[in-house]
C-alpha cells in the first residue's frame, strides 16, 4: 500500500509534468518569433528579442491596446509596434504607422484613413535595426 507521503510526491511530479510549457502553436506566430531572434542577433539589436520576448507568452497575457491610447500617447509621424492586437475604439488624428501581429476590422481602417497599418514582417523588411520605433501595451 501506497503511504500518504508517497501518494503526494507521485501526485506533484504528475502536475509538474503536465506543467511543461509549450510555447505558440501557430505556425506563422513561431516563424515570426524565430525571424525576430534572427534579426536581433543578425542586428545587434534588442528591441527583436523584446517583442519575439512577448508574442511568446500566452494569448491571454499578449498586449491588446484600443486606438484612442495609440492617439493619446504618439506624436505626428511615429512609429510604434504592439505585440499583440490593436482593437479600433477611438479614433486616430495624426500619421502615425502602427505594426501589429492582430489588428481588428476596424483598427485597420480607421489607421489606414490617416497613418499606416502594417504586420511585424513588413516592420522588420523596412527598419531591420529597429531605429525610431516605440513598443506600446
Amino acid at each position: 500500500m501506497i503511504s500518504p507521503k508517497q501518494s503526494n510526491k507521485h501526485s506533484w511530479q504528475f502536475l509538474n509534468k503536465m506543467a511543461k510549457r509549450t510555447g505558440p502553436t501557430n505556425p506563422g506566430l513561431r516563424n515570426l518569433i524565430r525571424e525576430l531572434r534572427e534579426k536581433s542577433r543578425e542586428h545587434e539589436v534588442n528591441i527583436w528579442k523584446r517583442i519575439a520576448d512577448d508574442l511568446e507568452k500566452p494569448a491571454r497575457q499578449r498586449r491588446i491596446v484600443n486606438l484612442y491610447k495609440i492617439n493619446k500617447y504618439t506624436k505626428d509621424r511615429e512609429t510604434i509596434i504592439v505585440p499583440g492586437k490593436v482593437l479600433g475604439v477611438g479614433e486616430l488624428d495624426h500619421n502615425v504607422i502602427v505594426a501589429a501581429f492582430g489588428f481588428s476590422g476596424s483598427a485597420v481602417e480607421k489607421i489606414n484613413k490617416v497613418g499606416k497599418a502594417i504586420t511585424i514582417n513588413e516592420l522588420i523588411k523596412e527598419s531591420p535595426k529597429g531605429k525610431k520605433i516605440r513598443i506600446m501595451g
